[in-house]
Formats: C-alpha cells, structure tokens, sequence
C-alpha cells in the first residue's frame, strides 16, 4: 500500500518507512470490512481538509504565512482555512520560540484541540531551542511540552518544507483508525502529569531569571 498525497509520486517523500510501519501495524491488528471502507473515506476527506490554528511567535510565522499568498496557495491542499479558535482547528504548528513562561500556554492550547488533534514542530527554535538551546529561557523543544507528530527542520524552513511537513501530516492521516483507537486521546492522569511538568519548566525558568537577575 503506497501512501501518497495530492499527486505527489511515492517515490518523492522521504521516510516512507514511518508511514509503512503504519500500514502494517494496521494490517497486523485487522479490521472490519464496513469499518475500513468508511475509515478510507473519512481519512480521505479529514487529510485534504486540514485546518491550522493560528499559532506562530518568531520568524517561522512569516514563512507559514507565505503559504495563503499567491505564489505558494495553500488553499489548492485544502489547507487555507486557519482558524483562530483551537476547538475549530485540527492542527497547531508551532512555528517559532517557545518560552518556559509560554509552555502553560501552549499547553493549553493544544488541550482544547478537538479530537483527533496534531502537532507539527516546525524550524529549529521549536524542535529543539533553535539558536537558544542553551538559553535559560527557551523551552529546549515544544515535545517537552506537547506530543508532536511531523518536525520540520530549518531556520526558518522555507514555505515548500511546510508544505512537505503538512502533505506528511496528511499521509499519516490517511492509515489511522478513524473508529476506535484514534489518535491519543488522554487519560486524566497523562493529562495532569503533562501539566504539572509544564509548570516545573515555568517555575525553573522564573528561578533562573530570578538568578541571572541578582
């Protein structure tokens, strides 16, 4: 089973190994004939209709922004509707520096994301502290904070590396149990121990600038 997304030949992506993985772990557990027909239809149509939220803090947002401008016209993916509201959207791409007084935020964010919800960290700053990784300012990476699920290398990475990240996005989308087992949806448990180690980052963070300071 070859995994592509919007004409893009199979060959072209890179990592095709991840999404095999996918297919035959899907395969290994079984399914349903009624159930995989309507999982194929509505994966087809949730992975040519990905919302963003409207999420950015440093120079990666210029680039996303980009995207809506005529030369790269995300609107032809079926990408173009950015949502301001976490509940209408269904992904977040981090795009820029995250703070340890920002992870809370963050946090949050992600947390009102409707079901399922994905994350794509995109350049360095977010995938691993960027230029500021030894900072005692900077998150060293959002997947400290939130699960991600594509990295989109770069510093900023260049509009058709996100378009790369989003069609990746997109081919995961495609081989996922839309009917029981979708996505990670959380226990309350994970949920506050995911919140309580974004405190930790916010209160280590304050002391250190409470040190630097003095």
């Amino acid at each position: 089973m070859e995994v592509t997304a919007q004409g893009m030949p199979y060959a072209e992506f890179k990592d095709n190994e991840y999404i095999e993985s996918l297919v035959s772990e899907l395969r290994a557990n079984g399914t349903n004939v009624v159930i995989g027909s309507l999982d194929k239809l509505i994966n087809w149509g949730r992975s040519n209709s990905i919302w963003p939220l409207t999420f950015a803090t440093s120079c990666c947002g210029i680039e996303f922004i980009a995207l809506g401008a005529a030369r790269f016209d995300m609107a032809r993916f079926g990408w173009e509707v950015a949502r301001a509201s976490p509940r209408q959207a269904d992904f977040m791409m981090v795009a820029g520096t995250i703070v340890h007084r920002m992870a809370p935020v963050v946090r949050r964010l992600y947390d009102q994301l409707a079901e399922p919800k994905y994350v794509i960290a995109c350049g360095g700053c977010a995938i691993s502290g960027g230029p500021f990784k030894h900072s005692y300012h900077v998150v060293k990476g959002v997947g400290e904070v939130i699960p991600v699920d594509v990295y989109v290398p770069g510093c900023p990475p260049r509009p058709e590396a996100m378009i790369y990240g989003i069609m990746q996005l997109s081919r995961k989308i495609k081989v996922e149990k839309f009917f029981g087992g979708v996505n990670r949806q959380e226990k309350r448990e994970a949920f506050l121990a995911a919140r309580d180690a974004a405190a930790a980052l916010v209160k280590e963070g304050v002391e250190q600038e409470k040190g630097m300071s003095e």
